[in-house]
């Protein structure tokens, strides 16, 4: 946990909320950091998530088992619609149960079944592992906020209606007898001993098996 400011250390670092503020007094810790900074702005004006790829967009909605929302406008466009969807992804109905991604390209369609040819606000489902996915919904770039809204909780309706929880241990195993591996642009591991390189012993993520974001989460419904 960091201070506002991003420097000042308010509890120590580990591996889990349990592990840093305790399996009893987490609610109580972080009840208490926000009285302490309390918010300086509405929360409802938050910026809209975005990811450095889309590729890592989809491959972190398949690990949280969320729909990915992919903003799809041509770049004069996206700026207003960056301002436009906060009201979206701010929402209520919302807010903790999709991914959001904003892309120029093209390229994202390779493996996403259903595109069309025409930029949109596009509802993605995720593969199972996170490399592909498939088109729910399609809607203009124009479409009304409280229609994209009704969309997006049907989309998530049928989504966690058809889709099985993962269980960790399940998945990860399946993945490495089929062989898959998401290469991310960190490398897997931890760095044990502080010198800013990646420890290679222990752990099958570190030795490069079956890693990245594909394992774990539920449907959100």
């Amino acid at each position: 946990m960091l201070a506002p400011d991003g420097q000042e250390w308010l509890s120590r670092a580990s591996r889990g909320p349990e592990q840093v503020l305790g399996r009893s007094g987490a609610t109580q810790a972080l009840n208490r950091f926000a009285l302490m900074y309390p918010a300086k702005a509405n929360t409802k004006d938050a910026f809209v998530q975005d990811f450095h790829s889309f590729r890592q967009a989809l491959n972190v909605a398949s690990a949280d088992q969320r729909v990915l929302v992919l903003v799809n406008a041509p770049a004069e466009q996206e700026a207003k619609l960056r301002e436009s969807l906060r009201s979206v992804a701010n929402d209520g109905a919302v807010i903790g149960r999709f991914h959001f991604d904003f892309d120029q390209g093209t390229q994202w369609k390779t493996n996403i079944d259903g595109t069309s040819d025409k930029s949109g606000i596009v509802l993605i489902r995720p593969g199972e592992f996170g490399l592909k996915g498939k088109v729910l919904k399609q809607l203009p770039l124009d479409t009304e906020n409280e229609q994209i809204i009704a969309s997006m909780q049907k989309a998530n309706d049928q989504f966690a209606a058809t889709t099985e929880k993962k269980v960790y241990s399940q998945h990860v195993a399946k993945g490495t007898r089929q062989g898959v591996y998401f290469e991310g642009a960190v490398p897997y591991g931890e760095d044990r001993d502080g010198d800013g390189q990646v420890d290679r012993r222990g752990g099958g993520r570190g030795r490069g098996g079956f890693g990245g974001r594909g394992a774990g989460g539920r449907p959100t419904p």
